[in-house]
């Protein structure tokens, strides 16, 4: 991953968001009617109006030929996703320089994508689409359905570690609260905090170890037609 200046302080308290340039919600919609299932994942806008998604939901039945009776149910899909995300807003989380690994694994048409990156998650001014595009160009992923899959992927990753900030960022003011002598959670974000800090230990470093440089070596197998029949055939039963 380039080196690019920090978007924020390296360590300030800033309302709810995308630690990423465009505050996009990551949205996945899994919907099965009557032996008919739709699948797919793209980012949201949280800002614009919920007519939009009834509007999206029936466009997108039109178009894949989809029953009428997919539209309520993709639209409830998205916004109740969308609201989760509105929950957070207004509310304090904590954004301060640091670098997380993230991982992608997923299979997108022909395409199976492996990978593991640092992330520095108190860039406001990073891209996840625009990694994903210099991703897959520096694989020779053709495929333009996996580029936007990949971003997806680490949107979801940074979205989960904003709302865990969001999570601490209340603990931590309810001990404050109670004045009590130290301050102790078994939340799940003071857990990855814990993991995170052992994981780099106490300076944290984008230079990796070379015994470590398998771990962060993309691959990307393309497989046969027939294959990909048996894999949606077995996914389709999960």
């Amino acid at each position: 991953m380039k080196t690019v200046s920090m978007g924020a302080p390296r360590s300030s308290t800033v309302k709810f968001r995308m630690p990423t340039r465009d505050n996009l919600v990551p949205i996945r919609v899994d919907v099965e009617v009557d032996g008919q299932r739709y699948r797919d994942a793209f980012t949201w806008n949280p800002r614009d109006p919920d007519t939009e998604i009834m509007s999206f939901a029936k466009r997108t039945a039109k178009d894949l030929k989809l029953p009428t009776s997919f539209v309520p149910q993709m639209f409830h899909s998205i916004q109740g996703q969308l609201a989760d995300f509105r929950s957070y807003e207004g509310q304090d989380m904590q954004v301060k320089e640091k670098i997380v690994p993230l991982k992608i694994d997923l299979r997108v048409n022909n395409t199976v994508v492996r990978d593991q990156f640092l992330w520095d998650i108190g860039n406001l001014e990073s891209d996840p689409e625009e990694f994903a595009r210099t991703l897959c160009d520096d694989l020779n992923i053709t495929d333009p359905e996996v580029g936007p899959a990949i971003a997806v992927s680490i949107r979801e990753q940074l979205y989960e570690i904003a709302s865990q900030s969001v999570s601490a960022m209340r603990e931590a003011k309810m001990s404050k609260k109670r004045r009590a002598p130290e301050f102790a959670s078994n939340s799940k974000a003071m857990n990855n905090a814990v993991d995170m800090f052992k994981y780099f230990g106490s300076k944290g470093s984008v230079i990796r170890k070379r015994k470590e440089w398998y771990l962060y070596a993309p691959v990307v197998d393309v497989i046969s037609n027939e294959k990909t029949v048996v894999v949606a055939k077995d996914e389709a039963k999960l």
